[in-house]
């Protein structure tokens, strides 16, 4: 009973932040930086409270906010993306699966703000997104997607995906590994909306150069590289929690 309460919750506060973000739209100019901010300061901070959701954020300082970058995350849960909004202290876009245009509320919005899709198994479609992304990220915009290509079940980072790297290269902006973990346990893949009360942790990492001696870093090794400093991380919190629970 409570996680269908919970579920309402979650659908009823969504529809109602978006609809006032779409409202909005006209006025917050080509950016959409005002229903963006929403996302950040409203939406989603009321999402991982009523999911009883404590966030802990590690080394945003690391990162110069001021200019564009492209954002790799390891993903388990929906939740993530509410975890990513509220830690990343800028105009925050994602990449997600084309089949997000089709849901209500969240597709409007997600179009409405320049959020990109992509259409799994298409070459020509993957081509297009990647001229897309990088001609958003040369703009000045901060770009975050998922290079697993889905969620985890069980907690492994799978192997990084580097075609959606390609971006980066071409913009010339850095690629900044983010770690996040708990969130699967918050609200796990498996089963219908199961909410459970705890804490997910977002850690930034050290950008990575997208060149180096004056020749691009191949894109799979730029996700390789990405996905070590983010396994890393998460191992370095196991550590740190097994040692302060002995």
């Amino acid at each position: 009973m409570c996680n269908l309460l919970q579920f309402a919750f979650t659908l009823a506060w969504t529809a109602a932040w978006i609809c006032l973000a779409l409202l909005l739209r006209p006025l917050s100019g080509r950016e959409a930086r005002l229903p963006l901010r929403m996302a950040a300061r409203c939406w989603a901070p009321g999402l991982l409270r009523g999911a009883g959701a404590r966030l802990e954020v590690e080394g945003a300082a690391r990162v110069d906010w001021s200019r564009p970058c492209l954002l790799v995350a390891n993903h388990a849960s929906v939740i993530d993306v509410c975890a990513l909004f509220r830690a990343v202290p800028v105009p925050l876009r994602f990449l997600l699966k084309d089949e997000m245009k089709r849901v209500p509320f969240v597709g409007w919005y997600a179009r409405a703000t320049g959020m990109l899709f992509i259409v799994r198994d298409s070459a020509r479609a993957g081509a297009l997104m990647r001229r897309e992304a990088a001609a958003m990220l040369a703009r000045g915009q901060v770009l975050c997607l998922f290079p697993e290509g889905t969620r985890s079940r069980d907690g492994t980072v799978a192997p990084f995906k580097g075609g959606s790297l390609q971006a980066a290269i071409d913009a010339g902006v850095p690629v900044v590994p983010v770690a996040v973990q708990g969130a699967g346990r918050v609200l796990p893949v498996q089963g219908f909306f199961r909410v459970r009360p705890g804490r997910i942790r977002v850690g930034f990492g050290e950008p990575l150069a997208v060149r180096e001696d004056g020749a691009p870093v191949p894109r799979q090794v730029l996700a390789d590289r990405a996905r070590t400093r983010i396994v890393g991380m998460l191992e370095a919190w196991r550590r740190k929690h097994a040692t302060c629970g002995s």
